[in-house]
């Protein structure tokens, strides 16, 4: 049995969690949230964790009951994700490795999402899409490795749609996502917006363009910011949707897994719950408190690594901002 304490510091989320032997004992976040039209940058977002960190580790650990001798290993977010934010986390766990005198390991972020997405939901050998604010991958398990099938070229969906909302000056609370699903429920006109796929890979950047530079036009032409959010919706999940089966044809498998911040929009689970139900798949998706960057999914995957005999030499307990999934070779599984 492995206890594993788990930092999450990539972004703008700040998350502490322990897991017992797949069991979760605490998972603890804090969010750095900016104004309305504006996004949230390294600095700023690393001095708020650096502000909050020893709170929310103090939170961590009373809500699990348990004491620095109960954890066996420390893992923090080593990559991918902001630099600064990164390095502040970082900080903080080398730091309380040293004092509790613990091993540490470093754990790839996206690697963090499966692995928590397969304990939570059960699911087996699935076919995963990864959207989150910083990553859009589609990705299949093969040979010790995660594969990735696609991605995007440009920007990711969730900074897509992060970067829309500050174009129509939508709140950050609790997120921007959040609140363009809101609006969209109540969209009736669809706009016409491009779609990109480029054979496995799918393209943001140009889709974000034409609503930047079209809003006000389309604004004053009779259509609401419910229907500008209903269409872009509607139109990048229909990408996602699109590239995520034929990567599940491809795999011949039966399984889809929806991972990262934007996997909890009930919209693109609806319509990824279709298309699997069309092919004879089904559809595993976890709610906010797992889709969202959380420490318990760094936990989870970092206590799978510590049993499989993985360890990191304390010269080796660094960060990168570029950190590949299929970089990591998964020891634990032999499947």
């Amino acid at each position: 049995m492995v206890t594993a304490l788990g930092f999450e510091g990539s972004a703008n989320k700040l998350g502490i969690g322990i897991v017992s032997n797949g069991k979760i004992l605490s998972n603890c976040r804090r969010t750095y949230i900016t104004p309305p039209g504006e996004g949230f940058l390294p600095k700023e977002t690393a001095q708020h964790h650096k502000e909050h960190i020893l709170q929310v580790l103090k939170e961590a650990i009373e809500q699990s009951g348990l004491k620095p001798e109960n954890i066996d290993v420390i893992c923090y977010t080593k990559g991918p994700g902001m630099g600064a934010p990164l390095a502040t986390v970082a900080v903080v766990a080398r730091t309380v490795a040293q004092l509790w005198n613990k091993p540490i390991l470093g754990v790839n972020h996206c690697i963090g999402h499966i692995e928590m997405g397969r304990l939570i939901t059960g699911a087996e050998n699935p076919t995963v899409l990864y959207v989150s604010g910083g990553n859009t991958q589609i990705i299949a398990y093969s040979r010790k490795r995660y594969r990735i099938f696609g991605e995007t070229i440009d920007i990711a969906v969730g900074n897509c749609l992060d970067r829309f909302a500050r174009v129509l000056k939508i709140s950050n609370d609790p997120s921007p996502g959040f609140n363009i699903e809101q609006l969209a429920k109540k969209g009736e006109k669809f706009v016409t917006l491009p779609y990109c796929v480029k054979g496995m890979d799918v393209s943001f950047s140009g889709i974000l363009t034409y609503m930047e530079e079209k809003t006000n036009e389309l604004l004053g032409a009779g259509y609401s910011k419910e229907d500008l959010c209903f269409s872009l919706q509607e139109t990048i999940f229909a990408m996602l949707v699109e590239t995520t089966e034929r990567a599940l044809a491809h795999c011949n498998s039966r399984e889809v897994l929806l991972v990262g911040g934007v996997g909890c929009n009930l919209r693109l689970q609806e319509m990824m719950g279709i298309m699997c139900q069309e092919r004879g798949a089904k559809l595993y998706a976890t709610d906010e408190r797992f889709c969202i960057d959380n420490g318990v999914m760094i936990a989870h995957a970092g206590a799978e690594m510590f049993k499989t005999g993985v360890r990191m030499a304390w010269e080796d307990a660094t960060i990168t901002q570029r950190y590949r999934t299929d970089e990591v070779e998964t020891v634990w599984r032999d499947d």
